[in-house]
């Protein structure tokens, strides 16, 4: 191989290296911003995880506490008038 097809073959090389680096680093910014869309969807999915228990649990507390206040009425009441 001569010196011509040599530096040929060198710059080429060299060509593929920087696009390889080129490629590698895109597949870093993508898996960067992937693993963000992740985190980004776990914090979704456990704010929907505490509404859902939210919307259950504060109507069984409401009603628990009005169970307890009428009760707490006609306790009173009884003893008001025997």
């Amino acid at each position: 191989m001569d010196t011509q097809t040599a530096r040929r073959v060198d710059a080429e090389i060299a060509k593929l290296m920087m696009e390889a680096e080129k490629y590698g680093d895109e597949r870093r910014k993508l898996q960067a911003e992937t693993d963000k869309l992740k985190a980004e969807g776990s914090k979704l999915d456990a704010e929907a995880a505490k509404m859902t228990r939210e919307t259950f649990l504060y109507p069984l507390f409401i009603g628990a506490g009005l169970v307890g206040a009428g009760a707490a009425v006609f306790s009173a009441l009884g003893k008001l008038f025997p």
